[in-house]
């Protein structure tokens, strides 16, 4: 079996704001309409408030962080053609999706008819990361294994804790408000690539979905590339957050790869107990207690992510030359998610424009721009 690539994209989802008031502003269908859009890797999304960018395909986590500056500084420019600005959260403060309007692509106007009202509640913006692997059978298997470390990336990712002007109590509410689409969540287990394969023909053939990119579980395969898609995180606000998360992803699939080589692997835990952990980091990000499978209880998330960084992926980032990239998560644990500096704005003001205010500034941080 051959070694897998382990090439990596990420696919950032930003809000586009008007910076007098801080609320989202439809803005995706003008710029198409006008022929504005001049960056090719930028395209739309559900909602018209939301901007998708893609990166070009990416070696190491160095590369993927001059993708995330040039794609930043690029759709940042791009709004300020219409005085707008730029943000990088789960979710938007205080802007109801009630008031955002559905992009008139016939792609979208699908998922709106298909889904009504869930689809229209879908105010929420993530962050994708491709990990190359050619070989099927490995990428499936990565997938059944990695699931178990979907709760630690998230919590660090975490950067959602209001909803239409209220404070949640959650760190990450855009994984609620994703958990009402169907085919959501963490997959189930698949022991070969071709029982998964069995699984889509039947829900194709059957026209429940056109094709697997509507299977929007928080690590898939992609359904045209050769890439494990981890799709579990909120959107990180800051450009270090989203390259150590890369990273981590990167560092997770080539130390399965070690282990298979070794003919060896992690054990597979119930999916029940993996989504209790994606509760807790939901609920707590990294302030919580995360559950340790293999001792069976609960610890700090702190101390359980920091085994993930120290102990499981420690004899793969040196190969990979991404040690200090993965090691940012060490940061993270101690400064606090994105979700946690926004909560402390908001306790410092008490104005989630505030908070939007702050958004802004940290999502071009890194960028050489004066905000």
């Amino acid at each position: 079996m051959k070694a897998p690539s382990l090439t990596l994209g990420i696919e950032e989802e930003y809000q586009v704001v008007a910076p007098e008031t801080g609320e989202l502003r439809s803005y995706i269908t003008q710029i198409l309409k006008d022929g504005r859009i001049t960056v090719e890797d930028v395209k739309p999304e559900l909602h018209q408030s939301v901007l998708e960018v893609g990166s070009s395909i990416c070696h190491t986590p160095t590369e993927i962080r001059e993708e995330i500056i040039r794609l930043r500084t690029a759709v940042i420019d791009l709004a300020a053609k219409e005085d707008l600005k730029i943000l990088a959260a789960g979710t938007h403060p205080f802007s109801s999706w009630m008031e955002q309007e559905i992009t008139p692509l016939e792609r979208y106007m699908d998922v709106a008819e298909n889904l009504q009202e869930l689809a229209k509640r879908n105010l929420i913006f993530g962050m994708h990361v491709h990990v190359g692997i050619e070989d099927q059978e490995f990428l499936i298997d990565a997938m059944k294994v990695a699931r178990y470390f979907l709760p630690h990336v998230l919590a660090l990712s975490t950067s959602s804790p209001f909803w239409m002007g209220r404070k949640t109590g959650l760190k990450s509410y855009r994984s609620v408000a994703f958990k009402n689409f169907p085919r959501t969540g963490i997959p189930p287990a698949f022991e070969t690539y071709a029982r998964y394969d069995q699984i889509m023909h039947t829900l194709v053939n059957t026209n429940c979905i056109p094709d697997a990119s509507k299977i929007w579980w928080d690590i898939r395969p992609h359904h045209l590339y050769p890439t494990l898609e981890f799709r579990v995180c909120d959107i990180c606000t800051k450009v270090d957050e989203a390259v150590c998360l890369a990273a981590i992803f990167q560092a997770i699939v080539a130390k399965l790869w070690k282990l298979r080589r070794d003919n060896m692997t992690f054990r597979v835990y119930p999916m029940s107990l993996i989504e209790e952990n994606k509760w807790l980091a939901v609920r707590y990000g990294v302030q919580g207690n995360l559950l340790d499978l293999g001792q069976e209880r609960g610890r700090p998330a702190q101390d359980v992510i920091g085994e993930l960084i120290y102990w499981f992926l420690d004899d793969v980032v040196d190969d990979l030359g991404s040690r200090e990239q993965v090691e940012y998560a060490l940061t993270i644990l101690k400064e606090g998610s994105s979700a946690d500096r926004q909560l402390a704005v908001f306790e410092k003001t008490g104005d989630l424009k505030a908070v939007v205010d702050h958004l802004i500034a940290e999502t071009a941080e890194g960028l050489g721009k004066a905000e």
